[in-house]
């Protein structure tokens, strides 16, 4: 075979695969996005579970067609409504976010803790309203303006839904504290003012907090202790393969979010 002939045919060959590679690259870029922000109960340390403990966002991407859309757990360990914000972490997401995407948002575990203490400044004001608080962040070092639990859940759905993408709140898991054979709920405080954020802003709402605990009463105390071999906040990894087939089932049921269409 001629020079000329080998060198149109390998010409010809590179030409279809870069198409082929662009044509890949596309059909990615065209599929949504589902992201998941939260705490450690959602994503534990670095996920892989080598402390023993799993967030249920580990667990969740198999329960998805992912040839048709990608998941991405963001979730980190530590953090509250209010600090994956002024870490910048929410913002990074915003710069990528797309209409047709989605983001599932759990909150809670950590709010609850002091606004400005040296430890880790991470509180928020309890409640939905609009009541805000100067103070000095002794993490940052720097002025900040806190503010209620729902100002920031407001947040998360505004701007999503402003870049076209879907928000869904979850309530947040339930630790494992049971009385008197009855898991103690978050329906007085965090997992209310969650229900009530989603339908202020008309955000799609799972109940995961009631949900779960439904669940781990069925199973009772002896049971669902074997998921949490630390604490009583953080699970194992069947624990978390529990909870992210909750979270699951809990999808398929809303009325107003096609996620489901995604689910195997």
């Amino acid at each position: 075979m001629k020079r000329s002939t080998c060198y149109y045919f390998r010409s010809v060959s590179m030409a279809l695969l870069a198409i082929g590679l662009l044509s890949f690259v596309i059909w990615q870029q065209q599929k949504p996005t589902l992201y998941i922000i939260g705490d450690s109960t959602v994503r534990n340390g670095d996920g892989s579970g080598s402390n023993n403990q799993w967030g249920w966002g580990s667990l969740i991407a198999p329960y998805f067609d992912t040839t048709r859309i990608a998941v991405r757990n963001h979730a980190i360990g530590g953090r509250s409504s209010r600090t994956f914000i002024i870490e910048g972490r929410w913002q990074r997401i915003l710069d990528e976010l797309r209409p047709g995407d989605y983001v599932v948002v759990q909150f809670g575990h950590n709010d609850a803790g002091p606004l400005d203490d040296t430890a880790r400044a991470r509180g928020t004001i309890r409640g939905t309203g609009e009541e805000s608080k100067d103070i000095y962040n002794p993490i940052t070092k720097k002025q900040e303006v806190v503010y209620t639990y729902g100002w920031y859940l407001r947040k998360y759905v505004n701007e999503a839904k402003a870049k076209g993408a879907i928000a869904i709140i979850c309530s947040p898991i339930p630790r494992n504290n049971f009385k008197d054979g009855k898991v103690n709920r978050a329906n007085e405080d965090y997992g209310k003012w969650a229900r009530e954020t989603a339908a202020a802003t008309g955000a799609c709402f799972i109940d995961l907090n009631n949900s779960i605990a439904d669940e781990y009463e069925k199973l009772g105390p002896d049971q669902v202790k074997t998921f949490f071999p630390a604490d009583h906040t953080h699970t194992n990894k069947e624990g978390a393969r529990l909870n992210a087939g909750i979270v699951v089932s809990e999808l398929k049921k809303l009325t107003a979010c096609d996620l489901k269409k995604y689910i195997r």
